[in-house]
Formats: structure tokens, C-alpha cells, sequence
């Protein structure tokens, strides 16, 4: 019974606006395949992170029922996504002397490097999501990918250490212990989105990740196969939403209706003879409106947002090294002429990422919305393949949070 379990890995993205679980199967053939899909108005959240403990686990549990109806089978544990304005990434170094014989480098010198460099001083309230290695240096020689088995007296390793708050990411945790399901591992979600639709070939050349989600706009700049900053901005979808509504006066739930419909970012793209159907608030008649009067209240918003994201990427000084672009992704990355006014202000390629490396129903996911939620599926199965199907290769990450060496090797079993 274990081994048929071992073939399903589940992915759960638990976001401001939306609560999605996918269900992928494991084939014989070592494919990954979709087999379920649930998604439910998420309730609870703000700006991804959890205010109403009973509200997020009902719509867990309406998401789970959901996928298992569809995918036929029982869900027991998922891999799920960590976000929200209290993550933190900083990058750190790790020094220490090759301590075997012969000054061969193994395994256990890598380890202790990588010890190293996480150990920083960081707040009580605040814990280590992951440790993501960069690259190594043996003896003044950089840009190392594995040094495991070269000769040096010196290790140094690069890292990209992400934080997050305890409480906020115990909370969604609870909430997923709470509707039913075990919590295999907790994964950034724009760590996840860039493993549905970034490629390998822009991860090295260097590519900003922009996921624009309901409450929060993320993003994760990646140069060499290595991550190297991660940022979560304020602004997001609902933002969009909240402007169309007051611009027009018209109900929040219309508005959102009105943006999905008829929205775009970039008014030079819409017909001068468009015109939309505006419900009133109060009980008043619809009104007609030019369609280009929408079109101005979301490029306002549009602009601002991708001006925060290259204010970011400058202050981190990749303006000039993300030879591959931006990958625009997330529910706001669907908008009509998003990437258009990216690339304008970006001065760069943009375009729009969808997930791919997945089989089964692919059609049904292939969109920007469901990056994440793929994503978590395929670190998930990664992470299984790594082990060749057996979860005794690390501790468990079911319900706590201290244990970081478990997932610290997990990750690191994925880097090499």
C-alpha cells in the first residue's frame, strides 16, 4: 500500500485570493503526471499570510475533496507553499579547512560549509526556510558547482538563506494539519513557480522571476543555475480590483469580474470603439463606458507595480546582468498587455510563464495561475525521485519546523 501512496505527490498552494491542490502521479515510466485539480476562493488570508485559522481550513479542506474526487484517489500529505511580506532572503558565506585525508573534499566537508554559512544570527521570531547553495570556491577557485572529490586545503561555499516568520508559517501549517493532510515539506513559492517556468538554459544566463499574485508580487532573480535574490513586494491583483472599483464605482466582486473580462495594462492596445457594461452600487442602472477608461485605471497600477519590481532588481544590482530577461507568471500575469508594459518599462524581453515539465492534464493547468501549485509537484518529485522513492532518506518535516538539516539535505540532494 506504502509503494502505490509513493506514486502520488501532491502540490498545495494556499494564496490570498485562491486555494489550489493538484494531484500528479508518478507513472512507471518515471513521467509526472496530472491527475486531479482543486480550487476554491480562498478565505482567511491576507497578503498571503493566515488571519482567519477556521475560514483557510475550510477552504483546505473543499480544495482536498475537490482534487481526490477528480484525481479517484485518497490525499494524506502535500508539499506546500510558504509566502507572504514576512519572508527575507539574505546571501551568506561559509569558510572552513578540509579536514580528510589527503585534502580530498567529501560529502561531509560540504555539509559543514554549508553549516557555516547558515550560521548567522537571526532574530527569535524568525527561522531558516531554506539554504540554497550558489556556488563553491576550493582554494580561491570560484564558480565551483559540486567540489565533492577535488583536492583543496581551503572550502568555501556562497549560499541564499530565506527566513521566514515562525508564526506565520506555523499558522499555515496548522492549517493544513487541521483539514487533514500531513505537511511533507514547506517550499517559497516563487522557488516553486520558477520550477514550473523558468528553464534551465534562463537560470543560467540570468532571468528575474515576477509572480503577480492576489496580495503580494514576488520576486526570485536567478544567475549561474543558482538563486541569488528573493523579494516580496506589497502590492498585487487586488490592488487592480480595488482601483477598477472605486474608479468606477462599481461592487469589488463586479470589478474583479470587469478586470478578468475586459481588462488590459496597456490602453494603446484597446480598439477606440470598445465600450463595457458597468454595474452600479445602491441599486442604480448599469452604465456604458468606454472600455480605454478601464484601460487607464489598470496601466496606472500596472506601471507602478513593475517600477517597484526594477526599483528592487536594481537595488540588488542585477539590472544589468538578466541577459535572459523576465518571466512574468502568477493570476496578474494573465492580464491582457501585462507583458507588453513590462518589457516598456523593464527595457528588457519579457514574457509569460506557464508550467511545463508535467504530463495528464496539462491543458487544464497550463496557465500563469497555476505556477506555483505545479511547482511545489515538481520539487515534490524531485525530491522523491532523489531519494528513489524512500522518505528515509531525511527526517520528516510533518507538522514542525526545527528540523532544517533534513530539508537543508533535501535541497542539496536537488543541487547536485
Amino acid at each position: 500500500m506504502a509503494k502505490k501512496k509513493d506514486r502520488y505527490v501532491v502540490g498545495l498552494d494556499i494564496g490570498t485570493h485562491k486555494v489550489c491542490a493538484i494531484v500528479a502521479e508518478i507513472t512507471d515510466e518515471g513521467r509526472l503526471d496530472v491527475i486531479g485539480i482543486g480550487q476554491q476562493e480562498s478565505r482567511g488570508l491576507r497578503k498571503g499570510v493566515v488571519i482567519n485559522l477556521e475560514a483557510t481550513v475550510d477552504s483546505i479542506k473543499k480544495v482536498v475533496e475537490e482534487a481526490e474526487l477528480m484525481a479517484g484517489v485518497e490525499i494524506g500529505s502535500a508539499y506546500v507553499g510558504i509566502a507572504g511580506t514576512h519572508i527575507r532572503g539574505f546571501n551568506s558565506r561559509g569558510v572552513i579547512a578540509v579536514s580528510g585525508k589527503n585534502r580530498v573534499i567529501e560529502r561531509e566537508d560540504v555539509r559543514r560549509s554549508i553549516e557555516a554559512a547558515k550560521a548567522v544570527s537571526i532574530p527569535m521570531d524568525r527561522e531558516i526556510l531554506h539554504v540554497l547553495p550558489q556556488e563553491f570556491v576550493v582554494d580561491d577557485q570560484d564558480g565551483i558547482g559540486d567540489p565533492t572529490g577535488m583536492t583543496g586545503t581551503r572550502l568555501e561555499v556562497n549560499v541564499h538563506v530565506i527566513t521566514c516568520s515562525s508564526t506565520a508559517a506555523q499558522n499555515t501549517v496548522t492549517c493544513v494539519n487541521r483539514a487533514g493532510l500531513e505537511v511533507t515539506d514547506t517550499v517559497l513559492t516563487q522557488m516553486a513557480a520558477a520550477e514550473a517556468c523558468v528553464t534551465a538554459d534562463e537560470k543560467e544566463l540570468g532571468v528575474a522571476l515576477v509572480d503577480v499574485g492576489g496580495g503580494t508580487t514576488d520576486l526570485a532573480i536567478f544567475e549561474k543555475g543558482a538563486l541569488w535574490h528573493t523579494a516580496v513586494l506589497q502590492v498585487g491583483g487586488e490592488h487592480f480590483t480595488n482601483d477598477v472599483a472605486v474608479a468606477l464605482r462599481t461592487p469589488v466582486n463586479e470589478a474583479e469580474k470587469i478586470k478578468k473580462k475586459h481588462g488590459c495594462a496597456l490602453t494603446s492596445m484597446i480598439p477606440e470603439e470598445d465600450s463595457i457594461e458597468v454595474p452600479s452600487v445602491g441599486g442604480r442602472k448599469p452604465r456604458i463606458m468606454a472600455r480605454q477608461v478601464l484601460g487607464d485605471v489598470i496601466q496606472a497600477r500596472a506601471e507602478e507595480i513593475c517600477q517597484m519590481v526594477l526599483t528592487e532588481i536594481r537595488r540588488a544590482g542585477f539590472d544589468r546582468s538578466l541577459n535572459s530577461g523576465v518571466v512574468l507568471t502568477g493570476g496578474g500575469g494573465i492580464l491582457e498587455g501585462m507583458p507588453e508594459i513590462a518589457e516598456q518599462i523593464f527595457d528588457m524581453p519579457v514574457r509569460r510563464g506557464t508550467p511545463s515539465g508535467i504530463g495528464g492534464l496539462v491543458d487544464v493547468v497550463a496557465s500563469p495561475v497555476y505556477s506555483t501549485a505545479v511547482g511545489l509537484v515538481l520539487c515534490g518529485y524531485r525530491n522523491r525521485v532523489g531519494r528513489g522513492l524512500s522518505a528515509a532518506a531525511r527526517p520528516a518535516a510533518t507538522g514542525t519546523f526545527g528540523k532544517v538539516t533534513g530539508r537543508l539535505m533535501g535541497w542539496l540532494s536537488d543541487f547536485f
